[in-house]
């Protein structure tokens, strides 16, 4: 654990509005039924609570026992969990944080109704908010994951993308989301309008500084750590900020991308990624954009714990998972 990370946990109630949250998801994800069962298992494999947390760090302290932030919580990670599902499928990913993927372990019939089933879970849950304002957030995210996904099927496998085009893909895929979760705080903590505009630029930014570590950690993170393989991304196709500015200074990378790369070529490219400098400057451009959120925090609602927030900011680039 990272000390940012460590700093973050030790929020008062972070960690009883993470249980809670935790337990409601098992409530809401189980059942009878391969569907149900499959969302449980993937329920169970893990993960952060990244998004539920900034629901609730971002709505202001005195609010933050609220009942509509845990189904909240609960929504936007189930969104996750279903773009997960499909990502998997669509990739034809056989791992995800270590543990065997759904579509590996039941096929795409069963990936693409699971994935299906979280999302309903997920609208099914938000509605009890009563806050139809709150409803609309996470929709539109939906959206923009949507148009996302298909930027991401149309890049994949070139090196001429821009980096300017790779970071509105990511914008669509993951700032998005992390937008709409501090959002949902501050719509459901009863901010004002701006104040929760504000928050939506600050989740933006910050969802672009977590798919960029991401993105490096693909390329030189510890498997055993990130729970996948290194290049994964590479193998599948999909181009990610290193590699795209490592094909600009290196041909050889870039054949590698456009011809699709096999299981053999993996370590070489990757080193050759490392070699030109790509992973460094990769690396800075998520510090760039982790400095953009930053500054976004100084001009929120001073009821916004920041402090916390700015942990949050800090442990998304400081990360080995």
């Amino acid at each position: 654990m990272t000390t940012a990370a460590a700093r973050l946990l030790s929020t008062p109630g972070l960690d009883v509005y993470v249980g809670l949250v935790e337990r409601r998801l098992e409530q809401l994800v189980g059942g009878d039924g391969i569907v149900s069962q499959a969302g449980a298992v993937t329920l169970r494999s893990g993960g952060k609570r990244l998004r539920p947390m900034l629901v609730h760090l971002a709505a202001p302290a005195s609010v933050r026992d609220r009942p509509e932030l845990v189904a909240a919580g609960c929504a936007v990670e189930l969104v996750h969990m279903a773009t997960l599902v499909h990502d998997d499928q669509l990739d034809a990913a056989p791992l995800r944080r270590g543990h065997p993927t759904i579509w590996r372990t039941h096929g795409r019939h069963v990936a693409t109704a699971t994935g299906d089933h979280l999302f309903a879970r997920a609208f099914g849950e938000l509605v009890t908010t009563g806050s139809m304002e709150a409803v609309t957030v996470l929709s539109d995210a939906c959206l923009g994951l949507a148009r996302g996904e298909i930027l991401q099927r149309e890049q994949a496998g070139d090196p001429s993308v821009t980096a300017d085009q790779y970071l509105e893909r990511c914008r669509l895929k993951t700032g998005r989301l992390f937008a709409a979760a501090v959002m949902l705080g501050g719509v459901l903590g009863r901010l004002d309008g701006e104040s929760t505009r504000r928050l939506g630029e600050f989740g933006v930014a910050l969802g672009l500084a977590f798919q960029i570590a991401d993105d490096v950690l693909d390329c030189d993170g510890q498997p055993d750590t990130t729970g996948k393989p290194l290049g994964t991304d590479l193998l599948d196709g999909t181009v990610t900020l290193p590699l795209l500015l490592a094909a600009a200074r290196d041909p050889e990378v870039a054949s590698v991308i456009a011809r699709g790369a096999a299981p053999a070529d993996v370590l070489p490219t990757l080193a050759r990624v490392a070699r030109c400098g790509a992973v460094r400057d990769a690396r800075e451009r998520a510090l760039e954009q982790a400095a953009v959120a930053a500054a976004h925090l100084c001009e929120l609602d001073p009821t916004v714990d920041t402090r916390a927030l700015h942990e949050v900011v800090r442990g998304v680039v400081d990360r080995r998972a």
